[in-house]
């Protein structure tokens, strides 16, 4: 098949413009043309009275060498490249032991799965409760204030994103075309299929814990194993090489192939792993506020007249802004038509994340306003990011009233440098709630003092940005791990071998896709590895 780009129509082009479009660009009449499908679909809106969308096409014709060597000039056409996920290998028959997953996030449910589908029926380890049972204990906090730090936004079967606005994009090289892997069992499972073309795909919460549950009985249909409520406390190691994970109750699991995929806020596994002697250093992260708009202004400012086109749905933005103080402040996890929701899971501490679901229908846009940090800014040992995360998630909970509410100002008094006392026309989606006041102790100097400078910039870009009732609500601090558990080119650990770290957690990446895609490349290294260990027993 022959692969087209960079196909552009107008917003509300009739269903027969593509392929007219197709025959005009390859020159060819209507009977050479046997077939095209949508590989991808995104939209221009940098002019909002002209909104284009903007194609890829894969399209099989007659004469294929014909038209490549017609047209070989333009660099918009080319072959079809093979998506298809090829798996590494297959689990020796009466293969002696089984590979350990812990935790059930992206990285860790796809690590389950690529393993399950080459036969080597893993033991997936997660901390929390299976997602409807972790559901509940979610809402509790959310509605009643009741946190459980074992079962929360945090932790439990999905991992964090479960509790996102489900984005499916990322800026990761994806050369083997893992990222497509990714999608299609999300449809499988559940997903709409257009997540497999458009260009920001995502799937919202609740299809999310629906899908989550399909995959996990994919896995056990394939002789894999889920165990909940099993939080790993130690790693057995004898001379550098992992033996076996042991169980808060006590119970160990023999292994000898290990994979780490706990997420961006298992503090007491760091700590854990760190006293065990695995390598982990600091890393960057980013810490700042949930900002609120109406939905509207948004959508005005992103499509002009178009705004509300369903075809468009709820816009959404991505901005940067680089400081006078050396910091750089960004947009972060922008949900649209969402909700701000409490992510804690230690108790005594504030965490904001935004959310959203499949319809993007909530009045306010939210998105995280974040200030880059650096090792440097939490000086001492490896894990002192989490210290430094802690205290401000401590200090949030203080200046909100000590029951979980957030604290929050408006825009226009935090630009002011005054408390606020009273909502205006922008009403916070956070609950249990927010508590108005003075955010300026809420973050380090320096951050506070970057947000400030960011804000009336961004109005360049969206006009309404700084609006006076918009609302900020603290604090954002789990924007990505502090620590990176460092691997060699084989995915084990430095120093540690059989340890498997994944993902968020462990440093190598950063949303839902990209962590399912590093999940997927760790599953691969732990069955290459199996096979290899083996073939040598054996031999």
């Amino acid at each position: 098949m022959l692969r087209l780009t960079e196909v552009k129509l107008p917003l509300d082009h009739p269903e027969g413009a593509i392929k007219a479009a197709i025959l005009k660009r390859l020159g060819i009449p209507a009977d050479e043309l046997v077939s095209y499908s949508i590989a991808r679909r995104g939209h221009d809106a940098r002019k909002p009275e002209a909104i284009t969308f903007v194609y890829t096409l894969d399209v099989e014709v007659k004469n294929e060498p014909g038209i490549l060597k017609r047209q070989k000039k333009d660099r918009h056409l080319s072959l079809t490249p093979d998506t298809r996920y090829h798996f590494v290998a297959q689990a020796p028959a009466n293969l002696a032991s089984r590979p350990v997953v812990i935790g059930t996030g992206p990285a860790g449910l796809f690590a389950g799965l690529i393993l399950a589908q080459m036969g080597f029926r893993p033991i997936i380890l997660e901390r929390g409760k299976a997602v409807r049972e972790r559901a509940k204990d979610t809402f509790s906090l959310w509605r009643e204030g009741k946190l459980d730090p074992e079962s929360n936004v945090q932790f439990g079967e999905g991992g964090a994103g479960t509790f996102s606005d489900g984005k499916l994009h990322s800026q990761i090289k994806d050369p083997m075309h893992h990222g497509k892997k990714v999608l299609t069992e999300f449809v499988k499972a559940g997903a709409p299929p257009e997540i497999l073309y458009v260009s920001k795909p995502h799937i919202g919460t609740f299809r999310l814990v629906s899908m989550v549950e399909k995959m996990r009985a994919t896995i056990e249909s394939l002789g894999g194993e889920i165990r909940f409520q099993s939080r790993v406390d130690d790693l057995e190691i004898d001379n550098g090489q992992v033996r076996g994970v042991v169980l808060a109750n006590g119970e160990r699991i023999a292994a000898d192939h290990v994979v780490l995929a706990v997420g961006h806020s298992a503090r007491d596994t760091f700590q854990m792993l760190y006293d065990r002697g695995v390598y982990i250093e600091a890393k960057p992260f980013s810490i700042g506020f949930r900002i609120e708009h109406p939905q509207s202004l948004i959508d005005t400012c992103r499509f002009g007249k178009n705004a509300g086109n369903p075809l468009l749905g709820a816009a959404d933005y991505k901005l940067v802004h680089h400081c006078s103080n050396g910091r750089s402040v960004y947009s972060f996890c922008m949900c649209p038509g969402g909700q701000v929701v409490a992510a804690a899971s230690e108790p005594g501490r504030v965490v904001t994340n935004g959310m959203s679901q499949y319809s993007r229908s909530e009045r306010n846009a939210n998105s995280g306003l974040v200030v880059d940090i650096t090792p440097a800014d939490y000086p001492g040992h490896p894990l002192a990011g989490i210290d430094f995360q802690r205290h401000w998630e401590e200090r949030a909970f203080e200046l909100g009233g000590r029951n979980y509410q957030a604290p929050g100002q408006l825009v226009g008094d935090f630009l002011a440098g005054k408390p606020s006392t009273a909502f205006g026309s922008v009403l916070p989606s956070y609950t249990p709630g927010v508590h108005l006041g003075d955010l300026s102790t809420a973050l380090p100097d320096y951050v506070i003092a970057a947000i400030r400078e960011a804000i009336p910039a961004f109005e360049k870009q969206i006009k309404g940005f700084s609006m006076h009732d918009a609302v900020l609500t603290g604090v954002e601090t789990r924007t990505s791990s502090p620590v990176r558990i460092k691997r060699n080119d084989d995915y084990q650990s430095l120093n540690t071998r059989g340890l498997f770290p994944a993902g968020e957690g462990a440093g190598y990446a950063g949303g839902i896709l990209s962590a399912a895609v590093d999940g997927i490349k760790v599953a691969e290294a732990v069955a290459l590895s199996m096979v290899r260990n083996e073939a040598a027993h054996s031999g």
